[in-house]
């Protein structure tokens, strides 16, 4: 099972709920940080980290011996990260995409392919919680292959559970697509209306069942509640605006750590998410 915890904006408490819900399941669990341009679910799992892993992208590699300047690499890359200017191939790696174009329509032959480096895949553990988290090189602006890297190290006998970047860009797919379950995490003000509704509108075109936590749910208005009433969007959990929690926070602690009145409750969420998915598989 694979439950992605998303947002439509930063700062609505995404790592909160991912980080709580993967220590409130203990061993069955697996936590997949693709946060990469910020991960920070380690600061509060505390993991103890085995490997670093580098990760690099091809790009593409001309060799002017052989080049005939017939511009055909040029020509392909919509991204414009191959140019022809008189007798020179000019590259510029942080515009390529590496879908291998510019080497499948050489006819000299005289494209090959380097790695530009992307970023690192760390993996270890907190107990016997598996954690893995991507970390973007800095300037780097290419994130979903780094994602999909940390999402092809996932152990398919856990429950895996995705901590997304915020927003509703591609990283943000990257993070979400494939998942068995989205669970959207927002609070009731404007700000988090407004991105709420981008991000559950991507979610419907990719199919997958969504519910919603509300975090710091006391705080605002009543208009992100009736907005999960007209979208049919389950609430599975309500989180207050609590100064315990926001001192444990400040600390580096989870809530499930500092207030252990709450592992049962994220542990009904977990049997709210699984009922859900369960529903959908029957139909």
């Amino acid at each position: 099972m694979i439950i992605s915890i998303a947002s439509g904006k930063g700062g609505t408490g995404k790592t909160t709920v991912a980080t709580n819900l993967a220590l409130a399941l203990g061993e069955r669990v697996e936590l997949l940080d693709c946060d990469v341009e910020e991960p920070n679910a380690h600061l509060f799992l505390k993991p103890q980290i085995e490997r670093t892993e580098r990760v690099d992208t091809p790009i593409p590699l001309v060799d002017e011996a052989k080049c005939t300047f017939c511009r055909k690499c040029a020509e392909i890359c919509r991204f414009n990260a191959i140019a022809v200017v008189g007798r020179q191939v000019l590259v510029f790696p942080e515009l390529c995409h590496s879908c291998g174009g510019c080497m499948a329509v050489c006819p000299e032959g005289a494209i090959t392919e380097i790695g530009r480096e992307l970023g690192t895949v760390n993996s270890g553990h907190r107990g016997t919680i598996s954690f893995k988290n991507g970390r973007l090189r800095v300037g780097e602006a290419m994130s979903p292959p780094l994602i999909k890297k940390v999402r092809a190290a996932r152990d398919p006998g856990r429950i895996t559970l995705i901590d997304a970047p915020p927003g509703t860009s591609c990283p943000v797919i990257a993070a979400m697509n494939g998942a068995d379950f989205i669970l959207m995490v927002t609070e009731p003000t404007p700000f988090g209306l407004h991105d709420l509704k981008l991000a559950v509108e991507a979610v419907k075109l990719l199919g997958i069942p969504c519910g919603l936590v509300v975090n710091r749910a006391d705080v605002g208005d009543d208009k992100v509640f009736a907005y999960a009433r007209e979208e049919e969007l389950p609430i599975l959990l309500t989180i207050p605006f609590d100064r315990r929690i926001a001192e444990a926070y400040s600390r580096g602690e989870t809530m499930v750590e500092a207030l252990p009145e709450w592992e049962p409750k994220f542990l009904r969420l977990f049997a709210d998410i699984e009922a859900i998915i369960e529903r959908g598989a029957a139909k």
